[in-house]
């Protein structure tokens, strides 16, 4: 090497942007790479969101120091009402109060009134807690009776003259979003609504809100996943991962990236959640779910990932050759076991074991699903029995009220479908190891099994409070269950319609 391309070399090590070519070509070419750097993209910003938070333009900075705050710390309070047994065994009532915080942002104004946005599980409480439902220090099976949202200068604010009270226009639980209102005039945001789909990994996020409720704050983070599909209990959506470093208190906190093409923020995201076992790995609901919910106030049940399958004749056959072939014909709902078996006649014969299955063994519920004539009905309401240690009680149709006809009927369909996405998820673990596709099915079956499941704990807690109730009685004569199963052998003829057991022969046409 020359001794001049020698020293073109280091000055091309010591001047960004500079190469060998450029020196040796002389002054003309450097003035041309001067120029090219002038139209080259800025650092950290190749996509649509930059990398690097220095890509904000001045103006923005500017802006972003001189407009009020448009976050809030918001003040979520229920009062439950909880029954117990006193000394004297009668029922006592007593009131328990809880008392949350989170972040709020205000994004529009309309009609004198100012919109703010935060999560569902930050505005709304439970109607009633149960292990599925919590809320902070209350028992289960507490009733919510009084309930209020209102935004408040931190969490140690015990001034609430100056609060000011929101009302909620819609909530979506499968969003984790909620939305409330305020005639107040409040700061609204500055910036426009971004899209969540162009973020890549390595882009930078700012996000502002309220960590623990005791201080408004800003971190930044980088965005470490562009997608995660959130299927914790009721939420069904889509997210990103962040890493800024975040804390209860945060949830519905707004989440900005930096445009390539402005320079300016834009809001791509609402904080929701933590990973438990990560020190900062924390998920973003993606901005482009919740869009139409800002501007229509609607709310628009999102597509599962495994699609609820109608009940009709097709499906039917599945749980039919699923309980014949079956060495297990037990299944899921809520916490407890339930089980399926066809009987000689092709009557499906339900059961919900009790909450000591299998230490014991007797069920608190069976009922008949009668085959139809009808292709597109799954089946027929048949005989009900309620059960406890001493047998089984038979219960007609017309023995029930309108609210317990009610819940057996939903009874019977979540158990259809909780069978029928049983015996489909075996089948997929069949073929599971065959290949990543048939691997990630099988999984997205049992994620949706167990998610439904715990939908139904309310329904199986609330037979079994029926069972206690009007089960076999003392000196009563209780029916076997052995003997309904041997009903279908003694009666190969069984007939489809069933008004004979008191259900009315229409429910047979009655699709589900």
């Amino acid at each position: 090497m020359s001794a001049f391309r020698q020293w073109a070399y280091v000055l091309s090590l010591l001047v960004p942007g500079l190469s060998v070519a450029a020196v040796e070509e002389g002054p003309q070419s450097q003035a041309e790479v001067k120029n090219d750097a002038a139209v080259a993209p800025g650092p950290y910003c190749t996509n649509e969101y930059a990398d690097d938070l220095s890509a904000l333009n001045p103006k923005a900075r500017e802006l972003e120091q001189q407009v009020p705050s448009y976050t809030f710390c918001i003040r979520t309070m229920a009062t439950y009402e909880c029954p117990s047994y006193g000394p004297d065994g009668n029922i006592r009532k007593k009131k328990r109060k809880v008392i949350g915080h989170g972040t709020a942002f205000a994004y529009k104004t309309q009609n004198g009134e100012t919109y703010v946005m935060t999560n569902e599980h930050v505005s709304d409480w439970p109607n009633v807690t149960d292990e599925q439902n919590p809320a902070d220090d209350v028992p289960a099976g507490c009733k919510r009776v009084a309930d209020s949202v209102k935004i408040v200068d931190d969490e140690s604010d015990s001034f609430d003259r100056d609060d000011i009270q929101l009302t909620r226009v819609v909530s979506d639980p499968q969003l984790d979003i909620s939305i409330l209102k305020t005639k107040s005039k409040l700061p609204v945001l500055p910036w426009k609504i971004g899209h969540s789909s162009g973020l890549k990994e390595r882009n930078v996020v700012d996000v502002r809100g309220f960590p623990l409720g005791v201080f408004k704050a800003t971190n930044a983070g980088k965005v470490i996943a562009a997608y995660d599909h959130d299927e914790y209990k009721e939420w069904d959506h889509v997210d990103f991962v962040i890493d800024a470093l975040l804390s209860p208190g945060n949830s519905g906190s707004p989440v900005f990236a930096v445009s390539c093409k402005t320079g300016e923020f834009e809001l791509v995201g609402v904080y929701h959640a933590g990973y438990t076992q990560g020190s900062a790995l924390n998920v973003v609901i993606g901005i482009d779910q919740v869009r139409e919910l800002m501007t229509t106030f609607k709310r628009k049940p999102q597509n599962r990932a495994i699609s609820k399958v109608d009940l009709n004749h097709s499906t039917r056959m599945r749980v039919v050759n699923g309980s014949k072939t079956s060495l297990a014909p037990f299944f899921p709902f809520g916490n407890m076991i339930a089980a399926v078996r066809v009987r000689n006649d092709g009557t499906l014969v339900y059961e919900l074991l009790n909450k000591g299955f299998p230490t014991r063994v007797y069920p608190v519920l069976v009922m008949e699903d009668l085959p139809s004539s009808n292709d597109k009905v799954f089946g027929v309401m048949g005989r009900i029995w309620i059960g406890n240690r001493q047998g089984l009680k038979l219960y007609k149709w017309s023995d029930l009220d309108a609210d317990d006809q009610e819940q057996f009927d939903r009874l019977l369909d979540a158990m259809r479908a909780e069978s029928l996405a049983t015996f489909d998820l075996r089948d997929a673990d069949r073929d599971a190891e065959t290949s990543r596709e048939k691997f990630d099915l099988s999984k997205k079956l049992e994620r949706a099994l167990q998610k439904a499941s715990a939908g139904y704990a309310d329904l199986a807690s609330n037979t079994v409070e029926f069972a206690e109730k009007r089960g076999p009685q003392p000196g009563e004569m209780p029916v076997d269950i052995r003997s309904i199963f041997a009903y279908g052998e003694k009666h190969e003829g069984f007939p489809t319609t069933i008004a004979r057991w008191g259900t009315p022969p229409e429910k047979e046409e009655k699709p589900k």
